[in-house]
């Protein structure tokens, strides 16, 4: 039987280490952490959060494990939606990343929270 997305996303959600903006700020600078930006750099051209960077969900295993070859590096995912910060959470801890986190907030919170 086939899902929807928004199923297998509330699936993904349950493993997933969810956050929202502030708390990530804070915990990303106790644990030297990264945010990343999931988006394609058009949209994170348009507007973004200036603590993250920018790797596009389609990079991102390849850019993070050149970037970030430690497997304890904590990692914060952020998106528009959400969607992509979470099927890319669950394909960073695939690859073996022990720290990811999911941040929940809206893109404008995140930017207000990072700025």
């Amino acid at each position: 039987m086939l899902k929807t997305i928004p199923e297998v996303i509330a699936q993904a959600r349950e493993s997933l280490t969810l956050i929202d903006a502030e708390e990530a700020l804070v915990l990303a600078k106790q644990k030297n952490g990264v945010i990343i930006d999931v988006r394609e750099p058009s949209e994170y051209a348009e507007k973004s959060a200036k603590a993250a960077i920018n790797v596009p969900r389609g990079l991102l295993e390849m850019k993070v494990l050149q970037l970030y070859p430690n497997e304890s590096q904590a990692i914060f995912l952020h998106c528009a939606t959400g969607a992509r910060a979470v099927f890319s959470a669950e394909q960073l801890k695939r690859v073996g990343y022990l720290d990811v986190y999911v941040i929940t907030s809206s893109l404008d919170d995140i930017c207000n929270a990072c700025c």
